[in-house]
């Protein structure tokens, strides 16, 4: 394997020297897209070992991921992955106490390829197996490593509960986390998903995937107020979100171009288009604090996590707003709002906690909601 392809996540203050021999080690499996990643966490907050095998070279080609391609990947990588990060920790499958991997929603080829390995380790090995919930690894993720708005991210806790924004290319909920396997649907998208507008305004532009980071740093440079996109449904009332119109306006404004698109014009786009869907976000947020089950709850932290966590623009906004409703802001280090091993060992070390471990087979999900746990 390639090792240009492989990312070792160092997470600075979280280091093996605060491990405790009393602590329980768990090695997490992720495979669900195009990342095949593995993770050895304890139960005191510490991140031991984290390896990623990054897909995007190959998926770049064509534009976005390519579900088979990704389920082959995943199969050559994983027994590397496996192994490097448990070198890296200086740990055998001996020395781990829970095996934890995603058994859905994803792109089931690739949730097969982690979700078998991990059954054939435990039962091999006779370890407890936790199948987890990979939206339930973006929500907990928080809880074993959070960024506050200083930047500040030593002894953070994120208690429950509280309120989640969580979007990515396949997801964009509002949650209230009442505890491990207890959300509640607050809003959602009606249609596409925030990071999906992101990838597809991208690709418009003729920028590259993955699109959320290149339309952020293009839109650092931009006009805001340059394009006048519309802000679905932020007239009405509920949580509920829309991205489409925002997508189908984007395209309406680059066939209107008859020549080739400048720098000036891409970067006052990006700018426009982000501060619209950043509007929409804040929108539905403030209607979600002012939701009664919200408000019953006292939640005092607002969680950003997923891949869109790591917008600047975003997390810039829910900064603010939880400054103005008096309320900690929380989000995980940038390294790990896309999908990570590390958020599947720490969503497996908090059920294992609460007994939830495999009792009987388990079949992979390609969906899998997270009102269902």
């Amino acid at each position: 394997m390639s090792d240009e392809k492989i990312i070792h996540i160092d997470m600075g203050a979280l280091d093996s020297k605060k491990h405790s021999d009393n602590s329980v080690l768990c090695l997490g499996i992720e495979s669900s897209c195009d990342e095949t990643s593995a993770a050895i966490v304890d139960s005191d907050r510490n991140i031991l070992s984290h390896i990623i095998y990054s897909q995007i070279p190959e998926h770049q080609k064509f534009g976005g991921v390519v579900p088979e391609l990704a389920a082959r990947a995943h199969i050559l990588a994983i027994d590397d992955v496996i192994n490097r990060t448990l070198n890296k920790a200086g740990k055998t499958i001996d020395d781990i106490d829970v095996i934890a991997a995603t058994a859905g929603p994803g792109l089931i080829g690739g949730v097969l390829v982690g979700w078998m390995t991990a059954t054939g380790i435990a039962q091999a090995t006779n370890k407890p197996l936790v199948a987890v919930n990979h939206l339930e690894g973006h929500a907990l993720v928080p809880r074993l490593c959070a960024t506050l708005a200083d930047g500040s991210n030593d002894n953070v806790n994120v208690d429950f509960p509280y309120l989640l924004m969580l979007a990515s290319g396949g997801h964009c909920q509002i949650l209230l986390v009442r505890g491990v396997g207890q959300y509640e649907l607050i809003g959602q998208t009606l249609d596409d998903s925030a990071g999906e507008a992101f990838d597809k305004v991208s690709k418009m532009l003729g920028l590259g995937y993955p699109g959320g980071p290149i339309v952020d740093a293009r839109a650092k440079n931009g006009n805001p107020k340059a394009f006048d996109f519309p802000r679905p449904l932020c007239d009405k009332g509920g949580c509920d979100f829309s991205f489409s119109g925002i997508k189908t306006a984007a395209r309406t404004f680059v066939n209107r171009e008859n020549q080739p698109l400048s720098d000036d014009y891409i970067d006052d786009f990006c700018a426009s288009f982000q501060a619209a869907v950043v509007d929409c976000i804040v929108n539905r947020l403030k209607n979600a604090l002012a939701d009664v089950r919200v408000r019953d709850a006292k939640v005092k932290t607002l969680v950003v996590a997923g891949g869109v966590a790591k917008n600047s623009a975003i997390r810039a906004a829910m900064e603010k707003l939880s400054a103005e409703n008096n309320m900690q802001f929380a989000a995980p280090p940038m390294n790990l709002c896309t999908d990570n091993g590390a958020m599947i060992a720490w969503a497996g070390l908090e059920n294992f906690k609460v007994g939830k471990v495999v009792k009987e087979p388990v079949a992979p999900r390609p969906r899998w909601p997270l009102t269902e746990l």
